[in-house]
């Protein structure tokens, strides 16, 4: 299911934002400025952290990171349902809403938290614009502000964004596992799970770090992912040219998707990268993001079909599937993370999930076709019939990674 499937009224790519999804860009000010210290100071933002995992030594010390799960994909292509689905189960762990800003300090923070009267609070709908409701104890993804305190180039499209089994940062590393153990004590959780997007590009690492780690990985028809993309881009910029703060918050929390300041993960294609800047800068959307659809999951394909370890680690979660056959694709789901789930969590979860009632994405003819020949190889390989793109039942095979 992808991030919008929830949503019974879908605008075209080219339509207004609401002025309700607009104004959910505003940000709050004391959240504004210390955000924006943490981005200043990310070594002290570490030895912060470092303090927090020594406050919280004790309620640690027993706790080993098993099988941790990680989702990730392109935006969009239902990596918040699946991350939804998992934190649910009474097993797992994962962050939320309420951690941002102090994302390097939980423990402390979640010590604060819980001395302050909880004020009530109704489920809004979140920027993205496509109905799905959130608070502040709803999961979210909030890694990436650490990857990007030690790595200082995590989103500079001008470098390799790739993380491989060469791969070392001893510091990032430990400190990395122990920020695990915290969340996994807070929650009361056996399980992390983290939805991260650019961990596409760090699957070999992770591996490396955590050899249990199992790993999910959404893929979606390109001709209705990119439709939901060119959506999210034109809400974003609407969004942020409303609230100019919104483009620093995302950037501190590591969401370059959309918006005035997107930037395209490098997969170590520098020509590939360009071109595609090229093609946004020039306002050419459609074969812009197709470019990029097929270019980061062109290099995910290479990845498993080079590194049998992280294949058999892997299940690749194909939307169309997942709506139409839910039940069974939900039992392989739960099945590879290793979370056993009863029959009525089964059905329940299942009830959710339904393709989008979109009407045909609004792309002429020929730009349908373009999507098809340069995103098409590509979709192949994840079972998709290059010449049903587009069409509600686009799938011909299992994926042949």
């Amino acid at each position: 299911m992808s991030d919008d499937t929830r949503s019974t009224t879908v605008r075209t790519p080219r339509s207004a934002p609401s002025e309700s999804a607009i104004a959910s860009f505003a940000v709050p000010t004391w959240m504004h400025r210390v955000a924006g210290w943490q981005e200043r100071h990310p070594r002290a933002a570490i030895r912060l952290g470092n303090f927090d995992t020594k406050t919280a030594s004790e309620a640690i010390e027993n706790i080993t990171i098993e099988a941790p799960i990680y989702i990730a994909g392109l935006a969009r292509s239902g990596t918040t349902i699946l991350l939804e689905l998992l934190a649910e189960h009474p097993d797992v762990a994962t962050h939320k809403y309420r951690d941002f800003p102090p994302v390097f300090t939980p423990w402390l923070w979640d010590r604060w938290l819980a001395r302050v009267p909880e004020k009530d609070e109704s489920a809004a709908e979140r920027a993205h614009g496509d109905g799905i409701a959130v608070t502040s104890h709803s999961p979210e993804a909030f890694e990436e502000v650490l990857w990007m305190a030690f790595f200082e180039n995590s989103h500079d499209a001008a470098h390799s964004n790739r993380l491989t089994r060469e791969t070392s940062n001893p510091e990032f590393e430990k400190f990395y596992a122990d920020h695990i153990r915290k969340i996994l004590a807070i929650r009361h959780g056996k399980r992390y799970v983290a939805k991260g997007n650019y961990n596409l590009m760090r699957l070999a690492y992770l591996q490396k770090m955590f050899a249990d780690a199992r790993f999910v990985l959404p893929v979606r028809d390109p001709v209705w992912h990119i439709a939901s993309l060119m959506k999210q881009q034109t809400l974003f910029e609407a969004g942020e040219k409303a609230h100019p703060r919104a483009i620093d918050h995302l950037r501190r929390v590591g969401h370059f998707e959309f918006g005035l300041d997107r930037r395209p993960i490098n997969t170590g294609d520098a020509e590939a990268v360009e071109r595609i800047e090229s093609l946004w800068q020039a306002g050419r959307e459609i074969e812009g993001w197709a470019r990029y659809w097929a270019m980061v999951y062109g290099a995910v394909a290479d990845q498993l079909a080079d590194d049998e370890a992280l294949r058999q680690a892997t299940q690749i979660v194909c939307h169309e599937p997942l709506c139409n056959d839910s039940q069974r694709v939900l039992a392989d789901f739960y099945g590879h993370c290793g979370l056993t789930v009863d029959p009525a969590t089964l059905d329940a979860a299942s009830q959710r999930l339904h393709l989008p009632d979109y009407y045909k994405p609004a792309f002429e003819a020929d730009e349908i076709g373009l999507i098809r020949q340069i995103a098409g190889p590509v979709a192949e390989r994840f079972g998709y019939d290059p010449a049903r793109l587009g069409e509600r039942d686009p799938i011909r095979t299992e994926a042949e990674i």
